[in-house]
């Protein structure tokens, strides 16, 4: 192995971080963005993760085993279809609400949306790492529930049991575009760029920002937590290396979309579904 090639590998394992933002070193800002990262989490994120946890316990505690259970995900809101469809409609705006949230914080902290990489300056490289994650995650990443699911350290997900409505696919693809902008900016975007203010090391943020994306699948099972976990140590890295987000949002929400209006569509003809 040539000493560039060993150097390229070192930068991805061991990255330094990049000249901007800067670490502060005001005691006094310093504790604003700590209080800041924990109210936003708090409200957001951190919350699933507890509800999570909670969830777990409560099935790990149930006598049934943990593969004879189940987990919807999009559930019908509304007896009325069209007071369904709106429902659907505000979760979604609820979850893009959390990520422009995060936007809006690091903008009132002098930073800008192209500075962590959701602008267009690159759609080509972008849709190439977009296909990549795709590849590398989602094919991966549904292998492992099965083999969870099967071994029994999983519930049986449902990803939506809507009704089969002309709206459906809409409502299930804004669903898993909501999911996707609120976890990478939030996640990764916002938080990696707030701990990487507090002087916080590469890996330690990317591994904290990892067990927290793990966290808030707990519902799932172990499963969950483990493939997610995974997920955000590779979403992660990509964006410290690249400082592209869209990228990100957008093979996240490619994996939504196939699991969500797939599974509504392949749900009662095909056997090895949950």
């Amino acid at each position: 192995m040539s000493t560039t090639e060993r150097s390229g590998i070192r930068s991805w394992l061991l990255p330094l971080p990049p000249d901007s933002p800067a670490p502060i070193v005001d005691e006094k800002e310093r504790r604003a963005i700590k209080f800041e990262l924990v109210l936003v989490f708090s409200i957001t994120l951190g919350l699933s993760g507890a509800r999570s946890l909670l969830s777990l316990v409560d099935s790990l505690l149930r006598p049934v085993p943990l593969a004879q259970q189940q987990v919807q995900l999009n559930v019908p809101q509304a007896a009325a279809s069209l007071l369904d469809l709106l429902q659907q409609l505000l979760n979604a705006l609820q979850l893009v609400g959390w990520g422009v949230l995060g936007l809006y914080l690091l903008w009132r902290a002098g930073l800008k949306i192209r500075d962590i990489g959701l602008d267009r300056r690159s759609p080509g490289s972008d849709a190439l790492i977009t296909l990549g994650l795709a590849a590398v995650i989602g094919i991966p990443g549904l292998g492992l529930y099965f083999l969870s699911y099967h071994l029994g350290f999983s519930l049986a997900v449902q990803p939506s049991t809507l009704g089969d409505t002309w709206w459906r696919p809409i409502a299930l693809t804004l669903s898993a575009f909501g999911n996707a902008f609120a976890e990478e900016v939030l996640v990764i975007g916002y938080l990696l760029t707030r701990l990487r203010q507090l002087g916080v090391r590469e890996n330690n943020s990317l591994v904290g920002a990892a067990v927290l994306r793990g966290s808030y699948h707990l519902y799932q099972g172990f499963g969950g937590f483990v493939g997610n976990f995974v997920m955000g140590l590779v979403f992660g890295r990509v964006w410290q290396r690249t400082n592209r987000l869209w990228p990100l949002v957008a093979a996240h929400t490619l994996f939504d979309v196939v699991s969500f209006v797939g599974y509504s569509l392949l749900k009662g003809h095909v056997s090895w579904l949950p």
